[in-house]
């Protein structure tokens, strides 16, 4: 599908307060600012409360980010895939400013608000499938994550969950659970929450697996650890975050969808990252037609204000009484504004095409890197969810270092890069999908050559 000249247009005027699209470095990085800034947050803020960039934000939008120097940054990350629509974009700003001076809060377990029911009536209408849905609305992805395995607990009378290998679900007790990476996300803080089991995901670079023969591995340790008759539900990311952007081989998926839904079992899929056009689908589980039975949501649904979702089957979302579920700042009204705004971009504004536009982009400047450099392992994603795995050439195993040392180089050059994986060596590609072609040639350039000078 081609992208219109009116949505073209409307997607040019993503790009928040005017900032000018490039990078313009007018300091070191970081600048005598962002340091003294650094010195006061080291007195202030909890150690625990780490950040990858040395430099502090004041202004963002399109595809970069200025610094309290003045230095122009490009923006890979978008605020780990939040920002998708472009950071301070111009109508999800206006809807949030005229909310917060219509009201700001009352609580919707208190006295409720169209807002809210808005939001979801267009997620029902717009995540997978054409069966009866309700949605219930909260402030994170964890919340929204713990939500989803309270409500298909209460549907179905049972209390075992499967998560799988390098998931990431969040960091309260339950999802940290359903976390497999230790440090730094669980080190130290346990013990967590029980009737919790792990599953060997899909993980073609690693493994060799079809995704059949992965289904048949996963499924085999599930019936072996768990049993179907006291397993409430399997929670998967179609496409894996924080684990290494992980991409199942094809057939992985649907094939535990329909396992799940042989035994009663509620599938649920966890979009958080992967969801709202990102992957070059408005959700990751429309590439293989799957439906799930409840699918949560977050990052990318505010354009940068907090909200998260669960969305799902009518029978599955209404088992819980009534008061089951909620939360203070659940469904905030401004925040509920700010996702109408940014659904509006997303089902009228070209930004799936967007998505795929970038994706191709990004693919092939790296596949081209992968060829001439062995250090590139694995060169994998969905539109503008790109990740490359970096490795030892020699013995193929994961380097963590060099991953750390290219993602400092770029900084030092004006880029934003995340980094993710496992075993720490991924470098994983989010840029928001405002961004220019030109600028998003730039930072790959930047990325490819501090890879090439570490």
């Amino acid at each position: 599908m081609s992208v219109t000249d009116d949505q073209a247009d409307q997607r040019t005027a993503l790009g928040g307060p005017g900032l000018p699209q490039e990078r313009r470095l007018v300091t070191s990085i970081p600048g005598p600012r962002s340091r003294e800034l650094a010195d006061r947050r080291t007195a202030a803020v909890a150690s625990g409360v780490s950040s990858s960039m040395p430099v502090y934000a004041v202004a963002a939008g399109g595809g970069v980010l200025v610094d309290a120097d003045g230095n122009s940054l490009i923006d890979l990350g978008s605020g780990i895939a939040v920002t998708t629509v472009g950071n301070a974009d111009p109508a999800v700003a206006a809807a949030v400013a005229a909310q917060a001076a219509q009201l700001t809060h009352t609580c919707f377990t208190i006295t409720p608000y169209e807002g809210y029911v808005e939001v979801a009536e267009r997620l029902n209408r717009l995540t997978p499938g054409d069966h009866a849905k309700r949605s219930a609305l909260f402030s994170s992805g964890a919340e929204a994550v713990e939500n989803a395995i309270k409500i298909a607990r209460h549907h179905t009378g049972r209390t075992a969950v499967v998560a799988f290998d390098h998931a990431y679900h969040g960091r309260t007790n339950l999802t940290m659970a359903l976390t497999a990476k230790s440090m730094p996300y669980k080190a130290g803080f346990g013990p967590f929450a029980s009737e919790v089991y792990r599953a060997p995901m899909s993980y073609p670079y690693r493994d060799g697996l079809s995704g059949p023969e992965a289904a048949k591995r996963a499924i085999t340790v599930i019936e072996k650890q768990v049993g179907a008759a006291d397993l409430a539900a399997v929670i998967i990311e179609p496409v894996q975050g924080e684990g290494g952007f992980v991409v199942p081989a094809e057939g992985f998926l649907p094939a535990l969808q329909e396992w799940c839904t042989a035994n009663r079992v509620v599938f649920i899929v966890d979009e958080i990252q992967s969801g709202f056009a990102r992957t070059g689908d408005l959700f990751a589980s429309e590439h293989e037609g799957l439906v799930p039975d409840l699918i949560t949501t977050a990052k990318g649904i505010a354009g940068g204000m907090p909200l998260s979702a669960v969305t799902g089957r009518t029978e599955i979302m209404d088992a819980p009484h009534a008061g089951g579920l909620g939360g203070t700042y659940a469904g905030n009204p401004v925040a509920c504004a700010a996702a109408l705004a940014s659904l509006d971009h997303f089902e009228h504004g070209g930004l799936v095409e967007r998505a795929r536009e970038i994706g191709t982009l990004l693919l092939d400047r790296l596949h081209a890197a992968q060829a001439s450099d062995p250090r590139v392992g694995d060169v994998r994603g969905r539109g503008a969810m790109v990740a490359i795995e970096l490795v030892d050439p020699a013995s193929g195993e994961p380097d963590a270092a060099l991953t750390a040392a290219v993602a400092r180089r770029a900084a030092r050059e004006g880029v934003i890069v995340l980094t993710c994986g496992t075993y720490g060596n991924v470098i994983r590609l989010l840029p928001p999908l405002a961004i220019g072609d030109d600028l998003l040639s730039e930072g790959i350039d930047v990325l490819l050559g501090a890879l090439a000078d570490s």
